[in-house]
């Protein structure tokens, strides 16, 4: 389970001012991580005001690319779960990591367990309210990382007590706390996924329309997406789809061409460089 607190409120340009992780073993043995950071970048009034962290008290702190190492580290390959995770603490960690250049560190590579949108599809309420359905407690330090995140953690096993007909395995909890039925194939939700696994644009007006079919009828699109102001999870996934889609491409003109004849091969160099 994660809880962070932020400069903000926007996944692309906002940064982490805290961090907490508790880390469950598969024999319930947990351990914890915290640390406060310096997010580089003014921590907007509206965040102070909630979190009671200041720009001062952060300025002495090591920043996220220093702590990359040790965060990375003490995740491991672990899933990862929190409160509206999916919308705002993952893809914000998301974004942390892909400022550092080439950090190995990757996202993808693991399921996420939204304990929000359990709570939500189950009862609907917030946080606060959460836990004092199934704990019957209230929350007295909201917006404290950790205190978050043990909330989190006790709302969610409180959950799995509840409801013994709600699934046990991260793969389908990660499953059923998405948002929504439709999957998702990055954080923002700006790109989508098909059955059959085809990457589609989710916004705006190719909404709907694979990413090759965009590439054909409109190849500036991708441009548009790379320059514009994405989260860099989101670009990340479109340039690898993009990649996937060339290497398609290749693999399919290298075929179509060894199945020419030395003739339509040499008329085809002729062609090319005939001026």
């Amino acid at each position: 389970m994660l809880d962070l607190e932020t400069t903000g409120l926007d996944v692309a340009k906002d940064r982490i001012i805290e961090i907490a992780l508790i880390k469950t073993a598969p024999n319930g043995e947990q351990s914890e991580f915290y640390r406060r950071v310096n997010p580089t970048i003014p921590i907007t009034k509206e965040s102070s005001e909630i979190t009671g962290i200041t720009d001062e008290m952060v300025a002495n702190e090591p920043t996220f690319a220093q702590l990359a190492d040790e965060i990375a580290a003490f995740i491991g390959d672990s899933d990862l779960g929190g409160y509206n995770s999916n919308k705002f603490d993952i893809p914000i960690l998301a974004e942390e990591f892909l400022r550092i250049n080439n950090h190995p560190f990757k996202i993808s590579e693991r399921r996420f367990v939204d304990v929000q949108n359990i709570f939500h599809k189950m009862e609907q309420r917030t946080l606060a309210a959460a836990y004092q359905f199934y704990c019957n407690e209230p929350m007295e330090n909201a917006h404290n990382a950790m205190y978050d995140t043990k909330v989190t953690l006790d709302v969610f096993k409180a959950q799995l007590e509840r409801y013994p007909d709600l699934a046990k395995s991260i793969p389908e909890l990660s499953d059923f706390s998405r948002q929504g039925n439709q999957e998702w194939h990055d954080f923002a939700g700006r790109l989508a996924k098909t059955k059959d696994g085809q990457v589609t644009y989710n916004f705006g007006k190719h909404k709907g329309k694979t990413v090759e079919e965009v590439s054909e009828s409109e190849p500036g699109y991708f441009g548009w997406m790379m320059d514009a102001d994405f989260p860099l999870y989101t670009k990340q996934l479109l340039r690898e789809e993009m990649e996937r889609i060339k290497q398609k491409r290749r693999e399919k003109r290298e075929g179509e061409n060894s199945n020419l004849s030395i003739e339509d091969k040499l008329a085809a160099l002729q062609n090319k460089f005939k001026k």
